[in-house]
């Protein structure tokens, strides 16, 4: 199915309720991005987002977050905005701060979906500018959206973690029925599970359990309780692959490389999918 890029964004945005005012929360590279032209509807009165621009305290606030987060933030452009911050003929648009400053934290966006986003560090404190109260139900608010995506996360891990744990059951029996001979003690069935494991562990990581281990005394548990969502779902193809070679009689340093191109294949498109979403969301 090929999804659209209306959909994909769509499918990335969030809604947040601040006293009846829906909001959207877009996620790119560069953070979270609450939408200010939302935020501004409850905000009594006709305003506009240039109005709060305009003000020298918001210039001297936005020009200290672009120092600390934008190694190309044009400080010359800056001074002579801030310079001019203030005065009463004084006036500058999003698009303009952008342009003259090469700022990252506020982005004007055209389109059905536009609008004017800010980094969330941003949002809060233009609430502040709507209102003290607004601002506090802001901040709990998006708290209390990142804490369900964090759950939501962590539910994706766990199952991830599951299913490779699932697939390594199917691939220890393999090596059972295949690999280990018959009336081998126990010491030696396990030397040879351990062999197996850092077959995979070595297509997908470069290293072994033992090597990550001494690479990481200060960390608890072991090399595949680091590993990302997208390592566990290679890794879980994995398991079943080298079962089925295993299986197909192929010797170890065979399945070594056929598990090691899996890796990087499924790897270069997992993370390659990753991005262009990423980048659809960061142009609009």
């Amino acid at each position: 199915m090929i999804i659209n890029k209306l959909e994909v964004i769509m499918a990335k945005s969030k809604k947040i309720e601040i006293k009846g005012t829906i909001i959207t929360v877009l996620s790119n590279d560069n953070g979270d991005h609450i939408s200010l032209t939302e935020m501004l509807q409850a905000k009594d009165g006709d305003f506009f987002i240039s109005d709060w621009l305009r003000n020298r305290n918001t210039v001297e606030f936005l020009g200290i977050w672009e120092s600390v987060n934008n190694p190309a933030f044009n400080y010359g452009e800056f001074a002579i905005i801030k310079s001019q911050a203030g005065l009463n003929n004084y006036k500058i648009s999003v698009k303009e701060w952008t342009e003259k400053t090469n700022a990252i934290g506020l982005k004007a966006t055209a389109g059905r979906y536009g609008g004017t986003y800010a980094h969330v560090d941003i949002a809060f404190e233009f609430g502040m500018w709507i209102s003290a109260e607004f601002k506090v139900y802001l901040i709990k608010e998006f708290k209390r959206l990142k804490e369900e995506e964090s759950n939501r996360l962590k539910t994706n891990w766990d199952f991830q973690r599951t299913l490779s744990k699932i697939n390594y059951r199917i691939h220890t029996d393999a090596i059972k029925d295949n690999l280990i001979p018959a009336e081998l003690e126990k010491k030696h069935t396990t030397l040879i599970y351990a062999d197996e494991a850092d077959v995979l562990n070595m297509a997908l990581f470069g290293k072994t359990a033992k090597q990550w281990k001494k690479e990481n005394t200060n960390k608890k548990g072991n090399i595949r309780d680091y590993a990302t969502i997208e390592q566990l779902v290679v890794l879980s193809n994995m398991e079943s692959t080298n079962a089925l070679l295993i299986h197909q009689k192929f010797e170890q340093s065979h399945r070594l490389l056929q598990l090691n191109q899996l890796a990087i294949i499924q790897m270069k498109s997992l993370l390659s999918h990753q991005r262009g979403i990423n980048k659809l969301l960061s142009n609009d």
